[in-house]
Protein backbone atom coordinates (compact mmCIF):
# COMPACT_ATOMS: atom_id res chain seq x y z
CA UNK A 1 0.00 0.00 0.00
CA UNK A 2 1.29 3.45 -0.88
CA UNK A 3 1.59 5.94 1.97
CA UNK A 4 0.85 9.53 1.10
CA UNK A 5 1.15 12.61 3.28
CA UNK A 6 -0.24 16.01 2.36
CA UNK A 7 2.03 18.93 3.19
CA UNK A 8 2.03 22.63 2.51
CA UNK A 9 4.69 25.32 2.13
CA UNK A 10 8.17 24.76 3.54
CA UNK A 11 7.32 21.45 5.20
CA UNK A 12 6.66 19.92 1.80
CA UNK A 13 9.84 21.39 0.41
CA UNK A 14 12.02 19.76 3.05
CA UNK A 15 10.59 16.31 2.40
CA UNK A 16 10.96 16.27 -1.39
CA UNK A 17 14.15 14.65 -2.72
CA UNK A 18 15.79 17.16 -5.08
CA UNK A 19 16.57 14.65 -7.81
CA UNK A 20 12.94 13.80 -8.48
CA UNK A 21 11.84 17.40 -8.77
CA UNK A 22 14.62 18.37 -11.17
CA UNK A 23 13.95 15.33 -13.36
CA UNK A 24 10.28 16.33 -13.39
CA UNK A 25 11.32 19.84 -14.40
CA UNK A 26 13.33 18.39 -17.30
CA UNK A 27 10.27 16.45 -18.51
CA UNK A 28 7.81 19.36 -18.37
CA UNK A 29 10.40 21.71 -19.90
CA UNK A 30 10.75 19.39 -22.89
CA UNK A 31 6.98 19.46 -23.32
CA UNK A 32 6.94 23.26 -23.27
CA UNK A 33 9.90 23.46 -25.68
CA UNK A 34 7.95 21.41 -28.22
CA UNK A 35 5.03 23.87 -28.15
CA UNK A 36 7.26 26.96 -28.35
CA UNK A 37 9.25 25.53 -31.26
CA UNK A 38 6.01 25.12 -33.20
CA UNK A 39 5.34 28.86 -32.95
CA UNK A 40 8.13 29.52 -35.46
CA UNK A 41 9.38 26.23 -36.94
CA UNK A 42 6.81 26.34 -39.75
CA UNK A 43 7.89 29.79 -40.95
CA UNK A 44 10.96 28.51 -42.78
CA UNK A 45 9.18 25.34 -43.92
CA UNK A 46 6.29 27.26 -45.50
CA UNK A 47 7.80 27.86 -48.97
CA UNK A 48 8.46 24.15 -49.59
CA UNK A 49 5.08 23.22 -48.05
CA UNK A 50 3.32 25.71 -50.32
CA UNK A 51 5.04 24.33 -53.39
CA UNK A 52 4.40 20.68 -52.49
CA UNK A 53 0.67 21.12 -51.82
CA UNK A 54 0.06 23.81 -54.44
CA UNK A 55 -1.21 26.40 -51.96
CA UNK A 56 -1.91 30.03 -52.77
CA UNK A 57 -0.28 32.83 -50.77
CA UNK A 58 -3.59 33.34 -48.95
CA UNK A 59 -3.81 29.63 -48.05
CA UNK A 60 -0.20 29.65 -46.87
CA UNK A 61 -0.93 32.42 -44.38
CA UNK A 62 -3.66 30.31 -42.81
CA UNK A 63 -1.13 27.60 -41.88
CA UNK A 64 0.38 30.09 -39.43
CA UNK A 65 -2.84 31.88 -38.46
CA UNK A 66 -4.87 28.84 -37.44
CA UNK A 67 -2.23 27.72 -34.91
CA UNK A 68 -1.94 31.19 -33.37
CA UNK A 69 -5.73 31.52 -33.35
CA UNK A 70 -6.52 28.29 -31.49
CA UNK A 71 -3.50 28.44 -29.16
CA UNK A 72 -3.96 32.07 -28.18
CA UNK A 73 -7.74 31.96 -27.74
CA UNK A 74 -7.88 28.77 -25.67
CA UNK A 75 -5.06 29.37 -23.16
CA UNK A 76 -7.38 30.77 -20.48
CA UNK A 77 -9.75 27.82 -20.79
CA UNK A 78 -6.77 25.44 -20.82
CA UNK A 79 -5.46 27.02 -17.63
CA UNK A 80 -8.75 26.57 -15.82
CA UNK A 81 -9.16 23.00 -17.11
CA UNK A 82 -5.70 22.14 -15.77
CA UNK A 83 -6.81 23.46 -12.36
CA UNK A 84 -10.01 21.40 -12.46
CA UNK A 85 -8.95 18.04 -13.92
CA UNK A 86 -5.41 18.01 -12.51
CA UNK A 87 -2.20 19.44 -13.95
CA UNK A 88 -0.55 16.06 -14.56
CA UNK A 89 -3.59 14.67 -16.39
CA UNK A 90 -3.98 17.86 -18.42
CA UNK A 91 -0.31 17.76 -19.40
CA UNK A 92 -0.48 14.14 -20.55
CA UNK A 93 -3.66 14.80 -22.56
CA UNK A 94 -2.00 17.83 -24.13
CA UNK A 95 1.13 15.87 -25.05
CA UNK A 96 -0.84 12.99 -26.56
CA UNK A 97 -3.15 15.24 -28.54
CA UNK A 98 -0.27 17.38 -29.80
CA UNK A 99 1.60 14.30 -31.02
CA UNK A 100 -1.46 12.92 -32.83
CA UNK A 101 -2.12 16.29 -34.46
CA UNK A 102 1.54 16.48 -35.56
CA UNK A 103 1.33 13.04 -37.18
CA UNK A 104 -1.83 14.11 -38.99
CA UNK A 105 -0.09 17.23 -40.29
CA UNK A 106 2.96 15.30 -41.46
CA UNK A 107 0.85 13.09 -43.71
CA UNK A 108 -1.55 15.79 -44.92
CA UNK A 109 -2.13 15.87 -48.67
CA UNK A 110 -4.55 18.80 -48.84
CA UNK A 111 -5.15 22.16 -47.17
CA UNK A 112 -8.16 21.02 -45.12
CA UNK A 113 -6.25 18.23 -43.38
CA UNK A 114 -3.26 20.51 -42.83
CA UNK A 115 -5.35 23.25 -41.21
CA UNK A 116 -7.18 20.69 -39.07
CA UNK A 117 -3.82 19.41 -37.81
CA UNK A 118 -2.46 22.90 -37.08
CA UNK A 119 -5.67 23.84 -35.29
CA UNK A 120 -5.52 20.69 -33.16
CA UNK A 121 -1.89 21.47 -32.29
CA UNK A 122 -3.03 24.84 -30.98
CA UNK A 123 -5.90 23.33 -28.97
CA UNK A 124 -3.74 20.76 -27.19
CA UNK A 125 -0.87 23.22 -26.81
CA UNK A 126 -3.25 25.56 -24.97
CA UNK A 127 -3.97 22.76 -22.48
CA UNK A 128 -0.31 21.80 -22.14
CA UNK A 129 1.32 25.19 -21.46
CA UNK A 130 -0.66 26.23 -18.34
CA UNK A 131 -0.17 22.74 -16.91
CA UNK A 132 3.60 23.15 -17.20
CA UNK A 133 3.76 26.48 -15.37
CA UNK A 134 1.33 25.27 -12.69
CA UNK A 135 3.32 22.08 -12.04
CA UNK A 136 6.57 24.03 -11.75
CA UNK A 137 4.94 26.44 -9.29
CA UNK A 138 3.79 23.51 -7.13
CA UNK A 139 7.06 21.56 -7.32
CA UNK A 140 9.24 24.51 -6.34
CA UNK A 141 7.57 26.55 -3.57
CA UNK A 142 10.86 27.68 -1.96
CA UNK A 143 11.82 31.11 -3.42
CA UNK A 144 15.43 30.41 -4.39
CA UNK A 145 14.75 27.10 -6.18
CA UNK A 146 11.53 28.52 -7.63
CA UNK A 147 13.60 31.25 -9.27
CA UNK A 148 16.01 28.70 -10.74
CA UNK A 149 13.15 26.51 -12.01
CA UNK A 150 11.35 29.39 -13.71
CA UNK A 151 14.70 30.50 -15.07
CA UNK A 152 14.80 27.19 -16.92
CA UNK A 153 11.20 27.59 -18.14
CA UNK A 154 11.93 31.14 -19.24
CA UNK A 155 15.01 29.95 -21.09
CA UNK A 156 12.86 27.37 -22.90
CA UNK A 157 10.19 29.91 -23.83
CA UNK A 158 12.69 32.51 -24.98
CA UNK A 159 15.27 30.42 -26.80
CA UNK A 160 12.60 28.18 -28.33
CA UNK A 161 11.43 31.03 -30.55
CA UNK A 162 14.84 31.38 -32.20
CA UNK A 163 15.56 27.67 -32.07
CA UNK A 164 12.31 27.05 -33.95
CA UNK A 165 13.61 29.12 -36.85
CA UNK A 166 16.95 27.32 -36.72
CA UNK A 167 15.26 23.93 -36.59
CA UNK A 168 12.90 24.88 -39.41
CA UNK A 169 15.88 25.85 -41.57
CA UNK A 170 17.77 22.63 -40.83
CA UNK A 171 14.77 20.35 -41.36
CA UNK A 172 13.76 22.09 -44.59
CA UNK A 173 17.27 21.99 -46.07
CA UNK A 174 18.10 18.41 -45.00
CA UNK A 175 14.66 16.74 -45.27
CA UNK A 176 11.35 18.36 -46.31
CA UNK A 177 8.42 20.24 -44.80
CA UNK A 178 6.86 17.09 -43.30
CA UNK A 179 9.78 16.80 -40.88
CA UNK A 180 8.65 20.11 -39.33
CA UNK A 181 5.69 18.09 -37.97
CA UNK A 182 7.38 14.75 -37.35
CA UNK A 183 10.05 16.12 -34.99
CA UNK A 184 7.29 16.62 -32.39
CA UNK A 185 6.70 12.88 -32.00
CA UNK A 186 9.94 11.97 -30.17
CA UNK A 187 9.66 15.17 -28.12
CA UNK A 188 6.16 14.22 -26.97
CA UNK A 189 7.08 10.57 -26.28
CA UNK A 190 10.11 11.41 -24.12
CA UNK A 191 8.28 14.19 -22.26
CA UNK A 192 5.25 11.96 -21.54
CA UNK A 193 7.47 9.13 -20.29
CA UNK A 194 9.28 11.55 -18.01
CA UNK A 195 6.03 12.91 -16.57
CA UNK A 196 4.68 9.39 -15.99
CA UNK A 197 7.83 8.37 -14.11
CA UNK A 198 8.54 11.49 -12.06
CA UNK A 199 5.09 12.96 -11.31
CA UNK A 200 2.59 10.64 -9.66
CA UNK A 201 -1.16 11.27 -9.50
CA UNK A 202 -3.33 11.31 -6.40
CA UNK A 203 -7.08 11.84 -6.00
CA UNK A 204 -8.02 15.44 -6.69
CA UNK A 205 -9.69 17.63 -4.13
CA UNK A 206 -12.76 19.75 -4.74
CA UNK A 207 -14.32 19.44 -8.19
CA UNK A 208 -15.99 22.52 -9.67
CA UNK A 209 -18.04 22.94 -12.80
CA UNK A 210 -16.63 24.88 -15.73
CA UNK A 211 -17.92 28.41 -16.26
CA UNK A 212 -19.36 27.71 -19.72
CA UNK A 213 -20.62 31.24 -20.53
CA UNK A 214 -17.29 32.69 -19.42
CA UNK A 215 -15.35 30.13 -21.42
CA UNK A 216 -17.37 30.85 -24.57
CA UNK A 217 -16.99 34.63 -24.24
CA UNK A 218 -13.27 34.50 -23.42
CA UNK A 219 -12.47 32.09 -26.24
CA UNK A 220 -14.58 33.91 -28.83
CA UNK A 221 -13.28 37.31 -27.71
CA UNK A 222 -9.62 36.33 -27.83
CA UNK A 223 -10.13 34.55 -31.16
CA UNK A 224 -11.73 37.70 -32.62
CA UNK A 225 -8.83 39.87 -31.43
CA UNK A 226 -6.16 37.50 -32.75
CA UNK A 227 -7.98 36.95 -36.06
CA UNK A 228 -8.69 40.67 -36.42
CA UNK A 229 -4.99 41.44 -35.96
CA UNK A 230 -4.05 38.85 -38.57
CA UNK A 231 -6.56 40.34 -41.03
CA UNK A 232 -5.07 43.81 -40.46
CA UNK A 233 -1.80 42.61 -41.96
CA UNK A 234 -3.60 41.47 -45.13
CA UNK A 235 -6.54 43.88 -45.49
CA UNK A 236 -5.35 46.97 -43.59
CA UNK A 237 -6.33 48.38 -40.20
CA UNK A 238 -9.30 50.36 -41.51
CA UNK A 239 -10.83 47.50 -43.49
CA UNK A 240 -14.37 46.58 -42.47
CA UNK A 241 -13.35 43.01 -41.63
CA UNK A 242 -10.51 44.18 -39.40
CA UNK A 243 -12.45 46.84 -37.52
CA UNK A 244 -15.45 44.54 -37.12
CA UNK A 245 -13.42 41.69 -35.67
CA UNK A 246 -11.51 43.95 -33.27
CA UNK A 247 -14.71 45.61 -32.05
CA UNK A 248 -16.39 42.23 -31.66
CA UNK A 249 -13.41 40.95 -29.68
CA UNK A 250 -13.40 43.98 -27.37
CA UNK A 251 -17.18 43.63 -26.81
CA UNK A 252 -16.94 39.93 -26.00
CA UNK A 253 -14.04 40.45 -23.58
CA UNK A 254 -16.00 43.22 -21.84
CA UNK A 255 -18.96 40.85 -21.50
CA UNK A 256 -16.62 38.20 -20.15
CA UNK A 257 -15.36 40.51 -17.40
CA UNK A 258 -18.91 41.46 -16.42
CA UNK A 259 -19.93 37.80 -16.16
CA UNK A 260 -16.85 36.97 -14.09
CA UNK A 261 -17.93 39.54 -11.52
CA UNK A 262 -21.35 37.92 -11.12
CA UNK A 263 -20.78 34.17 -11.36
CA UNK A 264 -20.06 32.09 -8.27
CA UNK A 265 -17.40 29.93 -9.94
CA UNK A 266 -15.76 32.09 -12.62
CA UNK A 267 -13.33 30.92 -15.28
CA UNK A 268 -11.02 33.80 -14.28
CA UNK A 269 -11.52 35.02 -10.69
CA UNK A 270 -11.03 38.79 -10.82
CA UNK A 271 -8.89 38.62 -7.67
CA UNK A 272 -6.17 37.28 -9.96
CA UNK A 273 -6.23 40.52 -11.98
CA UNK A 274 -6.38 42.80 -8.94
CA UNK A 275 -2.89 41.72 -7.90
CA UNK A 276 -0.30 44.25 -9.09
CA UNK A 277 2.37 41.59 -9.44
CA UNK A 278 0.26 39.53 -11.84
CA UNK A 279 -0.93 42.56 -13.78
CA UNK A 280 2.66 43.72 -14.28
CA UNK A 281 3.58 40.19 -15.41
CA UNK A 282 0.74 40.15 -17.94
CA UNK A 283 1.80 43.52 -19.37
CA UNK A 284 5.40 42.34 -19.59
CA UNK A 285 4.28 39.21 -21.47
CA UNK A 286 2.30 41.44 -23.84
CA UNK A 287 5.38 43.59 -24.49
CA UNK A 288 7.61 40.58 -25.00
CA UNK A 289 5.22 39.12 -27.57
CA UNK A 290 4.72 42.49 -29.26
CA UNK A 291 8.43 42.99 -29.88
CA UNK A 292 10.34 39.73 -29.89
CA UNK A 293 8.70 37.30 -32.31
CA UNK A 294 7.81 39.93 -34.96
CA UNK A 295 11.45 41.07 -34.81
CA UNK A 296 12.63 37.50 -35.35
CA UNK A 297 10.31 36.97 -38.28
CA UNK A 298 11.42 40.28 -39.80
CA UNK A 299 15.06 39.24 -39.43
CA UNK A 300 14.27 35.93 -41.14
CA UNK A 301 12.81 37.90 -44.06
CA UNK A 302 15.85 40.22 -44.06
CA UNK A 303 18.30 37.33 -44.26
CA UNK A 304 16.48 35.53 -47.06
CA UNK A 305 15.17 38.45 -49.18
CA UNK A 306 17.85 41.09 -48.62
CA UNK A 307 20.94 38.95 -48.05
CA UNK A 308 19.85 35.95 -50.09
CA UNK A 309 20.62 33.41 -47.35
CA UNK A 310 19.22 29.87 -47.35
CA UNK A 311 16.81 28.72 -44.60
CA UNK A 312 19.67 26.92 -42.85
CA UNK A 313 21.95 29.96 -43.03
CA UNK A 314 19.09 32.10 -41.72
CA UNK A 315 18.54 29.83 -38.75
CA UNK A 316 22.23 29.74 -37.86
CA UNK A 317 22.48 33.52 -38.14
CA UNK A 318 19.90 33.79 -35.33
CA UNK A 319 21.79 31.42 -33.00
CA UNK A 320 23.46 34.14 -30.83
CA UNK A 321 20.05 35.01 -29.41
CA UNK A 322 19.46 31.49 -28.08
CA UNK A 323 22.94 31.39 -26.55
CA UNK A 324 22.37 34.66 -24.69
CA UNK A 325 19.04 33.43 -23.29
CA UNK A 326 20.65 30.21 -22.01
CA UNK A 327 23.38 32.20 -20.27
CA UNK A 328 20.90 34.75 -18.89
CA UNK A 329 18.74 32.00 -17.37
CA UNK A 330 21.62 30.99 -15.07
CA UNK A 331 21.60 34.43 -13.47
CA UNK A 332 17.95 35.48 -13.68
CA UNK A 333 16.86 32.47 -11.63
CA UNK A 334 19.07 33.70 -8.79
CA UNK A 335 17.83 37.28 -9.05
CA UNK A 336 14.08 36.52 -8.99
CA UNK A 337 13.85 35.94 -5.20
CA UNK A 338 16.26 38.80 -4.40
CA UNK A 339 15.23 41.73 -6.58
CA UNK A 340 11.96 43.68 -6.90
CA UNK A 341 9.73 42.58 -9.74
CA UNK A 342 10.11 45.81 -11.74
CA UNK A 343 13.91 45.62 -11.47
CA UNK A 344 13.74 42.65 -13.86
CA UNK A 345 10.61 43.21 -15.95
CA UNK A 346 11.22 46.91 -16.69
CA UNK A 347 14.85 46.60 -17.85
CA UNK A 348 13.90 43.49 -19.80
CA UNK A 349 11.31 45.38 -21.82
CA UNK A 350 13.70 48.30 -22.27
CA UNK A 351 16.32 45.89 -23.66
CA UNK A 352 13.76 44.65 -26.20
CA UNK A 353 12.87 48.25 -27.09
CA UNK A 354 16.59 49.06 -27.55
CA UNK A 355 16.98 46.04 -29.84
CA UNK A 356 14.06 47.25 -31.96
CA UNK A 357 15.52 50.77 -32.08
CA UNK A 358 18.81 49.37 -33.42
CA UNK A 359 16.89 47.24 -35.93
CA UNK A 360 15.24 50.50 -36.98
CA UNK A 361 18.61 51.62 -38.38
CA UNK A 362 19.11 48.58 -40.63
CA UNK A 363 19.48 48.85 -44.41
CA UNK A 364 20.39 46.57 -47.29
CA UNK A 365 24.13 47.07 -46.70
CA UNK A 366 24.22 46.64 -42.92
CA UNK A 367 26.95 44.46 -41.44
CA UNK A 368 25.87 41.32 -39.62
CA UNK A 369 28.27 41.96 -36.72
CA UNK A 370 27.35 45.60 -36.13
CA UNK A 371 23.79 45.77 -37.47
CA UNK A 372 22.26 42.43 -36.47
CA UNK A 373 24.23 40.81 -33.64
CA UNK A 374 23.49 43.67 -31.17
CA UNK A 375 19.79 43.21 -31.94
CA UNK A 376 19.98 39.48 -31.23
CA UNK A 377 21.93 39.99 -28.00
CA UNK A 378 19.54 42.62 -26.63
CA UNK A 379 16.48 40.56 -27.57
CA UNK A 380 18.04 37.62 -25.72
CA UNK A 381 18.75 39.71 -22.63
CA UNK A 382 15.25 41.18 -22.65
CA UNK A 383 13.48 37.85 -23.09
CA UNK A 384 15.78 36.23 -20.52
CA UNK A 385 14.74 38.85 -17.97
CA UNK A 386 11.02 39.03 -18.78
CA UNK A 387 9.76 35.48 -19.31
CA UNK A 388 11.06 33.61 -16.22
CA UNK A 389 10.24 36.58 -13.98
CA UNK A 390 6.72 37.02 -15.36
CA UNK A 391 5.83 33.33 -15.09
CA UNK A 392 7.25 33.04 -11.57
CA UNK A 393 5.51 36.19 -10.32
CA UNK A 394 2.16 35.33 -11.92
CA UNK A 395 1.95 31.88 -10.30
CA UNK A 396 3.44 32.76 -6.91
CA UNK A 397 0.99 32.00 -4.06
CA UNK A 398 -1.85 31.54 -6.55
CA UNK A 399 -3.16 28.37 -4.88
CA UNK A 400 -6.10 26.88 -6.74
CA UNK A 401 -5.72 29.57 -9.42
CA UNK A 402 -2.15 28.62 -10.36
CA UNK A 403 -3.06 27.20 -13.78
CA UNK A 404 -5.19 30.17 -14.83
CA UNK A 405 -2.61 32.64 -13.47
CA UNK A 406 0.13 31.05 -15.58
CA UNK A 407 -2.17 31.01 -18.59
CA UNK A 408 -2.69 34.78 -18.30
CA UNK A 409 0.97 35.52 -19.06
CA UNK A 410 1.01 33.27 -22.12
CA UNK A 411 -2.35 34.62 -23.31
CA UNK A 412 -1.00 38.17 -23.06
CA UNK A 413 2.10 37.10 -24.96
CA UNK A 414 0.01 35.53 -27.74
CA UNK A 415 -2.13 38.66 -28.08
CA UNK A 416 1.11 40.66 -28.24
CA UNK A 417 2.47 38.36 -30.94
CA UNK A 418 -0.71 38.72 -33.01
CA UNK A 419 -0.78 42.50 -32.81
CA UNK A 420 3.00 42.79 -33.14
CA UNK A 421 3.01 40.70 -36.31
CA UNK A 422 0.11 42.74 -37.73
CA UNK A 423 1.78 46.06 -36.90
CA UNK A 424 5.14 44.91 -38.24
CA UNK A 425 3.61 43.41 -41.37
CA UNK A 426 1.34 46.32 -42.29
CA UNK A 427 3.90 49.06 -41.58
CA UNK A 428 6.71 47.18 -43.32
CA UNK A 429 4.58 46.46 -46.39
CA UNK A 430 3.33 50.04 -46.68
CA UNK A 431 6.83 51.50 -46.20
CA UNK A 432 8.35 49.08 -48.70
CA UNK A 433 5.68 49.91 -51.29
CA UNK A 434 6.28 53.63 -50.79
CA UNK A 435 10.05 53.10 -51.17
CA UNK A 436 9.59 51.21 -54.44
CA UNK A 437 7.30 53.94 -55.72
CA UNK A 438 9.94 56.58 -55.03
CA UNK A 439 12.98 54.64 -56.24
CA UNK A 440 11.57 52.33 -58.91
CA UNK A 441 14.31 51.29 -61.30
CA UNK A 442 17.15 51.54 -58.78
CA UNK A 443 19.54 48.61 -58.35
CA UNK A 444 18.30 45.97 -55.88
CA UNK A 445 15.22 48.07 -55.17
CA UNK A 446 13.28 45.12 -53.70
CA UNK A 447 16.05 44.32 -51.21
CA UNK A 448 16.41 47.97 -50.25
CA UNK A 449 12.65 48.42 -49.91
CA UNK A 450 12.38 45.32 -47.71
CA UNK A 451 15.11 46.57 -45.38
CA UNK A 452 13.49 50.03 -45.29
CA UNK A 453 10.11 48.53 -44.36
CA UNK A 454 11.65 46.48 -41.53
CA UNK A 455 13.44 49.59 -40.22
CA UNK A 456 10.26 51.71 -40.13
CA UNK A 457 8.20 48.97 -38.45
CA UNK A 458 10.94 48.29 -35.88
CA UNK A 459 11.13 51.94 -34.89
CA UNK A 460 7.39 52.08 -34.28
CA UNK A 461 7.49 48.85 -32.27
CA UNK A 462 10.39 50.18 -30.17
CA UNK A 463 8.25 53.12 -29.06
CA UNK A 464 5.32 50.85 -28.11
CA UNK A 465 7.47 48.41 -26.10
CA UNK A 466 9.21 51.29 -24.30
CA UNK A 467 5.78 52.72 -23.40
CA UNK A 468 4.75 49.32 -22.00
CA UNK A 469 7.97 49.26 -19.95
CA UNK A 470 6.93 52.55 -18.35
CA UNK A 471 3.48 51.16 -17.54
CA UNK A 472 5.05 48.05 -15.99
CA UNK A 473 7.24 50.26 -13.79
CA UNK A 474 4.18 52.17 -12.61
CA UNK A 475 1.96 49.12 -12.04
CA UNK A 476 4.57 46.95 -10.34
CA UNK A 477 6.33 49.64 -8.32
CA UNK A 478 4.15 49.29 -5.23
CA UNK A 479 3.33 45.90 -3.69
CA UNK A 480 -0.26 45.04 -3.00
CA UNK A 481 -1.08 46.05 0.59
CA UNK A 482 -3.85 43.50 1.21
CA UNK A 483 -2.93 39.78 1.13
CA UNK A 484 -4.65 37.68 -1.49
CA UNK A 485 -7.63 35.58 -0.47
CA UNK A 486 -6.50 32.36 -2.09
CA UNK A 487 -5.52 29.14 -0.44
CA UNK A 488 -1.88 28.02 -0.58
CA UNK A 489 -1.02 25.34 -3.13
CA UNK A 490 -1.29 21.74 -1.98
CA UNK A 491 1.67 19.42 -2.46
CA UNK A 492 1.70 15.67 -1.92
CA UNK A 493 4.66 13.50 -1.04
CA UNK A 494 4.63 9.76 -1.70
CA UNK A 495 6.50 8.35 1.31
CA UNK A 496 7.19 5.06 -0.46
CA UNK A 497 8.98 6.62 -3.41
CA UNK A 498 9.75 10.17 -2.28
CA UNK A 499 8.27 11.54 -5.49
CA UNK A 500 6.46 14.82 -5.88
CA UNK A 501 2.73 14.22 -6.42
CA UNK A 502 0.38 16.68 -8.13
CA UNK A 503 -3.34 16.76 -7.31
CA UNK A 504 -5.03 15.08 -10.26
Amino acid sequence: MVSVVRLNGETARAAIPSDNRWWALAAVSLAQLMVILDLTVMNLALPSLQSALGLSDYDRQWVLTVYALTYGSLLLLGGRLSDLIGRRRALLIGLTGFAVASALGAFATDLTTLLLARGAQGVFGALLTPSVTALVAVMFPEPRERGRAFGVIGMIMGSGIGLGLILGGVLTDVFDWRSAFLFNLPFAAVAAAGVLVTVRSVPAGERRRIDVPGAVLATAGLASLVFGASRAELDGWMATSTVGLLLLGATLITGFVIIQRETAMPLLPLRVLRNRRRLASMLAGLGNGLGTIPAFLSLAVYFQVVRGDSPLETGLALLPNAIVIVVAARYVGRWIPRLPLVALLGPGLLAIAAALAILGQIDAGSSYLTGVVPVLLLLGIGTGLVMPTANSAATQDAGADTGIAGALVMTSMQVGIAFGAAIFGSLAAASAADFIGRYDGADDVVAQATAHGIAVASTAAAVMVAALALVVFLVGARPRAVPETVSPPTRWINLSTGRIEAAD
